[in-house]
């Protein structure tokens, strides 16, 4: 059952469309939280946060995690994780480095190579996960593992530069300003558009929630609920080389340990939108707004004139208000479904 389905009560012989608590509760609550820190930040650090250019170091640095979260958030509401993304997007990355830094091939076909590095990589841990039925938190532990030891088996540890004059398209893409607005930011809003029709809008987002929500069910209506996983897995994979190639170029050199940092942000990004860890409800507009909050706070912190030893203190904070607030409003919204009122 949908949750507008169950949201919706009956007045007199109709039933009443259902509230805005129940359709939009969890991301008016991290829309809430994000407003309340902003306020805080502004009133901290005034001169800090009404410039503009504190918002365009967010919007250059947040998708540089926050777009591999959005697809993340497909993981886990099918009640799974996936903790290998930071070394598929080392992977990937290095196989783009050597099909066009080492192999001489155009940058279009090493664009490819990535992707179909990631769609492997996805594909592998959905198998693992979705037939041979292993816990996702414990292989792709172990395909974290695999993966940054193949990348650094393939670079020999080592780096490679990705400058303008060798890769001008890759830079125009993934670079390159767009009428002043950080071309970073408008991938992922792109992206976010996109997933966002493919999770509410399509047939296989609504699987999503029902693979997520009641497996058993899923199966008994005829949903294939392993080919939903992989598929969900595959998706993380392909935006996980995304965001390795875009914060390479960004730093205009891959490193071996590229991914290494962004486990817990993009982590934290999932869960602080309101995605329930036990699967069956998220929002990629949760994750969205999560992530620039999670992107926000060691800059707020260190504006502030805080010790920066505090944000830990902050992020941790953030988070367990954020989840206390999801859930709250999640007892809510079923209390509403169940009584009307």
């Amino acid at each position: 059952m949908t949750g507008e389905a169950a949201g919706a009560r009956k007045v007199g012989k109709k039933a009443a469309p259902p509230s805005l608590l129940t359709r939009y509760g969890s991301q008016m609550g991290i829309v809430g939280v994000g407003l309340a820190m902003w306020l805080a930040f502004v009133i901290a650090a005034p001169r800090v946060f009404t410039d503009v250019d504190i918002y365009l170091a967010f919007a250059e640095t947040t998708p540089l995690f926050g777009i591999v979260a959005l697809s993340l958030t497909f993981v886990v509401i099918t009640g799974e994780i996936d903790l290998s993304f930071p070394s598929v997007m080392a992977l990937g990355t290095a196989v783009f480095c050597l099909v066009t830094y080492y192999g001489g091939a155009p940058w279009w076909l090493g664009l490819i190579a990535a992707g179909l590095t990631g769609v492997a990589c996805g594909l592998l841990n959905g198998f693992l996960v979705a037939s041979l039925n292993i816990p996702s938190l414990v292989i792709t532990i172990g395909t974290q593992f695999l993966f940054r030891g193949l990348e650094l088996v393939l670079m020999n540890g080592t780096g490679v530069p990705l400058l303008v004059d060798k890769y001008p398209q890759m830079h125009t893409l993934l670079r390159e300003p767009l009428f002043g607005v950080p071309v970073q930011a408008l991938w992922m809003v792109g992206i976010l558009i996109v997933e966002w029709l493919l999770l509410n809008r399509t047939r296989f987002g609504a699987h999503v929630f029902l693979v997520g929500d009641n497996q058993t069910s899923a199966r008994l209506m005829g949903v294939n609920a392993g080919r939903v996983k992989i598929k969900a897995f595959v998706l993380v994979g392909v935006t996980a080389v995304f965001c390795g190639l875009l914060s390479s170029i960004y730093g205009y050199y891959f490193w071996p340990s590229t991914g290494d940092g962004s486990l817990l942000n993009t982590i934290a990004s999932v869960f602080l939108g309101g995605t329930s860890v036990f699967g069956g409800t998220g929002s990629v507009i949760g994750t969205f707004v999560a992530a620039f909050i999670i992107g926000a706070i060691n800059a707020g912190i260190v504006s502030a004139g805080v010790n920066a030893f505090y944000t830990q203190l902050a992020f941790g904070l953030v988070i367990v208000v954020s989840v206390v607030l999801q859930t709250l409003i999640d007892r809510r919204i079923r209390r509403q479904s169940l009584t009307g009122k």
